[in-house]
């Protein structure tokens, strides 16, 4: 089904398309991208409410910069819906995150329009001061460089990395803070509070007005009045030094707070900061999921709700004819709350994700030991290395694909003190339409290559609370256990807690002459893929290995003797991942059988859902049997 665009923005193709338009026709343009946005994501699912909170922010930038000579950067991507819709993505939008289809988040290789690829919070400042200085080096003076930072990405450090040098950098670049105290969860954090203080504080605005009216005047009448403007505005900095900002600390002009929901007067704003040299920050108010009621009621749901009737905002929900199995996120969340309540030591630190990692359970049943960082992965890492040297037993939860921004922290701050933290990655292997920015696939081959490092993934939810019982029970060191994003396959999950000798794997089934390995959830497309081969008189042997690191030296030898042929599946990449261990171990114990690997390729895969992206990389049932029956035909025979 094709959504209809609204009048305006049926004629908009490109922003040139729309800076045709009058000023005064902005409000309506920005009624019918809201409405478009509604009408497409409650049809074909996606993020909502973070980019209904700054539509009228999209199109006053795009109407008063010269884009895409105006170089524009997101942060973080799932805002730039609005963005997507007026740079020549509208009448394929309903493609997004789909298959095949538009990326979720700005991609350079999708549009001139998206000049830096974002997946991640907190690049924004970064890259565009990237682009400001490179310009400043070729002498190019007409080109601007606008970053927009929202939804809770500034607490990132590199952030405030960023800031610190744009303060001394003396280039053409403009920061948008667009301050709407949330991430996916509500934001957190000593900046959340002084964020507030500024917005709140109606001396401060007096005086920034005041300073912004002197220069707005002064500034049109030549170099000289100029220099007169920032005279005036230090000395009305330093008597009233209180009001001065951490931005203004930073050598930073600070501009705001401003309403982000006025695009005339966004757009007036716009053109007046083109014409104030060196390094800027604009703050901008605005309310995640403007617009939409629900959404502005309830901003962590509608995040990312799914399809939804847009009439009465009933989300829905996969009926089932039989009990599902629970996410296995959510089977954390349940999990650390009953290891806390036996063991008093238990910390549960998470950056921005408690409800998408279920740490919220904790959270809401013991809040003095279950903490939320803000976006810092860097710091969630190092925070629970210092928890560690105290005693403290902190399972610190981070994705996959968020964790290898705190790599140099795991590295030294962790594994190097061999410290006891539980690092449980989320969203593990293949993570679905929100594509390559979030596949959680090489966390293998970067955790096992760590001295002290024990890295390990289960096959079911019973396996996850075993491992989770297992990592508290005894100082093991730094551990890591890696879980896929989605349902588990026990309906019936609660099991009692058991431990699991480290490094053990076991076997799931016999079979003769090829033997598959394979390592965490992915296992069950084995167990599938042996199902339909025994159909066919083929019976392959089956072990879940459950550690990628320590292998279980034992089993293997015992494999290496017995299967003329392995298979090794892996739901993450097969460049140092569990497939390569286990060519290792094969290597040092002189397996002369013939070992065939499963996994992630040697290249980025795109978005889509995790079974077709499974079905690409051949890790499906369908592709797992197929690659034992080339084995199996290759001889015959197989004793």
């Amino acid at each position: 089904m094709q959504i209809q665009p609204g009048d305006l923005l049926a004629q908009i193709y490109t922003p040139e398309d729309l800076r045709k338009f009058s000023v005064t026709e902005m409000a309506q343009v920005c009624d019918e991208l809201r409405q478009f946005i509604i009408d497409t994501v409650s049809v074909y699912g996606g993020h909502f409410s973070a980019s209904l909170g700054v539509v009228e922010l999209t199109v006053a930038l795009h109407y008063a910069f010269n884009t895409p000579y105006d170089q524009l950067v997101w942060d973080v991507g799932h805002q730039a819906y609005g963005h997507k819709i007026l740079t020549g993505r509208r009448e394929s939008f309903h493609t997004n995150r789909v298959y095949g289809g538009l990326s979720g988040f700005p991609k350079r290789s999708e549009s001139v329009y998206d000049t830096f690829g974002v997946g991640h919070s907190s690049t924004s400042i970064s890259a565009a001061l990237g682009m400001a200085v490179a310009s400043k080096y070729q002498n190019i003076t007409d080109k601007h460089h606008i970053a927009v930072i929202g939804d809770g990405s500034m607490t990132a450090g590199m952030a405030f990395e960023a800031l610190n040098h744009a303060g001394i950098s003396n280039t053409n670049v403009l920061i948008i803070l667009n301050d709407n105290c949330h991430a996916i969860d509500p934001n957190v954090g000593a900046l959340k509070d002084y964020l507030v203080d500024i917005t709140t504080s109606k001396t401060y605005n007096k005086f920034r007005d005041e300073i912004w009216k002197t220069l707005g005047k002064l500034s049109k009448f030549g170099p000289k009045a100029q220099r007169l403007a920032s005279k005036i505005e230090a000395g009305m900095k330093a008597s009233l030094l209180k009001q001065s900002n951490l931005f203004e600390g930073l050598n930073i002009r600070y501009f705001g707070p401003v309403d982000g929901h006025d695009v005339n007067h966004l757009i007036t704003l716009f053109n007046d900061l083109k014409a104030i040299p060196g390094p800027k920050l604009l703050h901008v108010i605005t309310k995640k999921g403007k617009g939409y009621a629900l959404a502005e009621k309830d901003q962590t749901l509608w995040h990312a709700p799914g399809k939804f009737d847009k009439i009465t905002g009933v989300i829905q929900k996969k009926v089932y004819d039989t009990p599902q199995s629970p996410k296995y996120q959510d089977v954390f969340g349940h999990t650390i709350l009953e290891l806390a309540k036996l063991n008093d030591k238990i910390m549960g630190i998470t950056p921005a994700m408690p409800s998408g990692c279920s740490l919220n359970i904790m959270m809401q049943a013991m809040p003095d030991r279950a903490i939320d960082v803000g976006i810092a992965e860097q710091h969630a890492v190092t925070f629970s290395a210092g928890l560690a040297t105290q005693g403290l037993i902190p399972f610190c939860n981070i994705y996959s694909t968020f964790m290898q921004r705190a790599y140099d922290q795991v590295m030294h701050d962790v594994a190097l003190q061999n410290l006891h933290v539980i690092f449980c990655l989320d969203r593990a292997g293949i993570a679905g339409a929100d594509g390559p920015t979030h596949h959680g696939v090489f966390d293998i081959a970067y955790m096992r290559c760590l001295p002290n490092m024990v890295v390990a993934s289960p096959m079911n939810e019973s396996e996850l609370r075993n491992m989770m019982f297992t990592a508290q029970a005894s100082n093991v060191g730094p551990i890591t256990i890696r879980y896929p994003r989605g349902e588990g396959v026990m309906p019936e999950w609660r099991t009692p807690f058991e431990a699991i000798i480290i490094g053990e794997g076991r076997q799931i089934s016999e079979g003769n002459g090829i033997a598959i390995l394979s390592l965490g959830h992915i296992g069950n497309h084995v167990v599938k893929a042996i199902a339909s081969l025994q159909e066919e008189g083929i019976q392959p042997a089956h072990f879940d290995m459950r550690f990628a690191k320590p292998l279980d030296v034992a089993l293997l030898t015992k494999i290496f003797t017995q299967y003329a042929k392995i298979i090794t599946v892996e739901d993450g990449s097969l460049q140092g991942g569990f497939g390569s261990a286990i060519l290792e171990c094969a290597s040092d114990q002189n397996y002369k059988g013939q070992i065939k690997r499963i996994g992630i390729p040697d290249r980025y895969i795109e978005h889509g859902e995790q079974a077709e992206l499974h079905q690409e990389c051949g890790m499906d049932a369908l592709g797992i049997a197929q690659t034992v029956k080339l084995l199996f035909q290759e001889n015959e025979v197989l004793v």
